[in-house]
């Protein structure tokens, strides 16, 4: 794994809503909606930290049509597994690019 593909799944992990939503779709697969009233949460919110965790590759969304032909976006946990130690942490920061830290300092100035 590269250093800015650690970054970017960590950075998803580490808000405690990005977490709950992983807990609540280890139960099962889900849609937008459903999970929206099940965690508590506005769809435009859940979208936005959805968006978050797919891109760093923990979950998996799928456009599916409804009965009556309505589509219905359902996202699912994406296999993974990290191991850090101090050892993946200094081969993976190694590989860090300089658009990291230009993306880092512009989510923290949000």
């Amino acid at each position: 794994m590269s250093g800015d593909e650690l970054l970017q799944a960590l950075a998803a992990l580490g808000n405690p809503h990005r977490m709950r939503i992983i807990a609540a779709l280890t139960e099962r697969r889900n849609y937008v909606s459903r999970l929206a009233r099940e965690i508590g949460m506005s769809r435009p919110l859940l979208h936005m930290h959805l968006q978050r965790l797919e891109a760093a590759g923990l979950v998996v969304g799928s456009l599916e049509l409804s009965e009556d032909g309505k589509a219905m976006k359902f996202f699912e946990v994406a296999p993974f597994m990290y191991e850090l130690t101090p050892r993946t942490i200094a081969d993976a920061a190694r590989t860090l690019t300089a658009t990291t830290d230009r993306q880092r300092q512009k989510e923290e100035a949000q």
